[in-house]
């Protein structure tokens, strides 16, 4: 039986370990390679993770529990690689994910958390944002997407609208993928020239490239205003894909205190048979044609 703890962890520790991502860029020296983690050696981990993943998951239905993880970051910073790994051995019945497009005439008209409040997890649920309310204070804030009295109106209500949600009962936890320019920029021609990728690589997108340290100050605002007691960021190094995937679900798992009740292998019963029973004929059927 395991049960996870976290240690206590120093105020704005993550302003100091981030992978510099977010100087601008005349200002930070020039980012060292990584030397990415071996194939064989991350799975190896994942796996285990993995398996501590699906413990965690019947915790969190036993216990009625209700938790949100928000993944935010530069783009091509792996927040979608990070959040496949996490629910790809999970049940999307109790492990979901939000990515929600842009907002309809009608939802730009109300409250702006409120399509957000929708997709909150009821009891026994965990919910994962890929790209969450913090659109407001980045991408809306770097590209005028909104008004500057809405700008100010979400650096002043989203603290306070986190500290609800905690005073709920919800379980709260928020993630930066921080990326030096060096390794985006690899990433983008990586999008460009495999065609299986480049649907990933959007106009706005490029249009982020021309305004990184607009981004950084933007970020820099944001941390300023919403990294709080009750709901702190938590900054993960990027760089190397890999490595990501398994520092985020590896402390994802040290925040949530929970027990293993996984249950002992089960014995199959045999299969049943009645030898009255006549299949219909083959020929009567359509099958998917064997290309392969």
């Amino acid at each position: 039986m395991s049960h996870k703890t976290l240690k206590p962890k120093k105020k704005h520790d993550h302003h100091d370990q981030s992978a510099d991502t977010d100087i601008a860029v005349m200002e930070r020296p020039k980012a060292k390679p990584v030397e990415p983690m071996p194939k064989r050696k991350f799975e190896k981990q994942l796996r285990k993770l993995q398996t501590e993943l699906a413990q965690l998951q019947s915790w969190i239905k036993d216990q009625g529990l209700r938790v949100v993880v928000l993944f935010e970051g530069r783009d091509a910073a792996g927040k979608g690689g990070v959040i496949k790994r996490i629910t790809e051995r999970l049940n999307p019945r109790v492990c979901r994910i939000v990515a929600l497009g842009t907002p309809t005439e009608r939802e730009k008209s109300q409250w702006y958390f409120q399509r957000y409040v929708a997709e909150l997890p009821g009891a026994g649920e965990m919910v994962l944002f890929d790209r969450s309310w913090y659109n407001r204070a980045g991408v809306e804030r770097v590209m005028d997407f909104c008004t500057d009295e809405e700008y100010q109106e979400f650096l002043r209500s989203c603290p306070e609208f986190e500290r609800m949600l905690v005073r709920s009962g919800i379980i709260l936890i928020k993630y930066w993928f921080s990326v030096s320019d060096d390794v985006q920029e690899q990433r983008f021609q990586d999008r460009i020239h495999d065609p299986r990728k480049r649907w990933k690589l959007s106009p706005m997108d490029v249009e982020s490239r021309q305004r990184w340290v607009a981004y950084s100050k933007a970020k820099d605002a944001m941390f300023a205003h919403t990294d709080i007691k009750q709901a702190p960021w938590y900054v993960v190094n990027a760089d190397d894909k890999r490595r990501a995937r398994l520092n985020c679900i590896s402390h994802l798992l040290s925040l949530i205190p929970y027990q293993d009740l996984t249950s002992d292998p089960i014995d199959l019963p045999p299969r049943s048979i009645d030898e009255a029973y006549v299949r219909p004929p083959l020929e009567d059927q359509t099958f998917v044609p064997e290309k392969f």
